[in-house]
């Protein structure tokens, strides 16, 4: 029962910070100028902040609930998607078929979802699950602390802190959902894997 709002919240998480960091981060790399440093040096600022300490600043502030979980981790999470997303985009950006649209008059948004995106799948979906993992460890160590998913609701670090006591006199509570998160954890980076693994090999075949 408790995986369902982990694995809920991970994925929203998740799909919040890529949709935000990918487009911020193809969009400095496109557009150049003084956005791209503009945008980069407040990623930076955002990022010297311990990311933990920095939620925890924010949820102790302002209610908790699966919004409020789900706006802050996306957020926090987005800064590393947006470095990831800007370096692959500028190597990308200098490509010549990048150029030849550019020549052909097509605008930056056709350039960003058209010529970017596609051809930077394959490291943005490794990384997409790398940052699933993340979030799964991120709202459950919330949870643990007490400023996570709220009871009557539970995952699976509310329920790894309700049973914690009882390893003590020797009951295993605690460690089910803990080994679930780690089954999960190893589940999803071999999936990354095996789709980088694909998508690679495709690639280098059509090539």
């Amino acid at each position: 029962y408790g995986g369902r709002p982990t694995i809920f919240i991970a994925t929203a998480a998740t799909i919040i910070s890529f949709s935000t960091g990918a487009i911020l981060g193809f969009t400095a790399a496109v557009i150049g100028g003084w956005v791209d440093p503009l945008l980069s040096r407040f990623i930076d600022l955002i990022m010297s902040i311990p990311t933990l300490i920095f939620a925890l600043v924010v949820l102790s502030v302002m209610p908790v609930n699966t919004v409020t979980l789900l706006l802050v981790m996306g957020f926090l999470d987005s800064t590393r998607v947006f470095r990831l997303s800007r370096a692959v985009a500028v190597d990308i950006n200098v490509m010549d078929y990048v150029e030849a649209a550019k020549l052909r008059g097509e605008g930056r948004r056709w350039v960003i979802f058209r010529e970017i995106l596609p051809n930077a799948l394959s490291p943005l979906v490794a990384e997409m699950g790398m940052r699933f993992i993340f979030m799964v460890l991120f709202v459950s160590t919330l949870s643990f602390l007490g400023l996570g998913v709220q009871p009557p609701e539970a995952d699976w670090g509310g329920i790894v802190k309700e049973n914690k006591d009882g390893i003590i006199y020797g009951i295993p509570a605690a460690l089910i959902p803990a080994v679930a998160i780690a089954t999960l954890a190893i589940s999803v980076n071999l999936v990354a894997d095996w789709i980088l693994n694909r998508t690679t090999s495709l690639k280098g075949g059509r090539g």
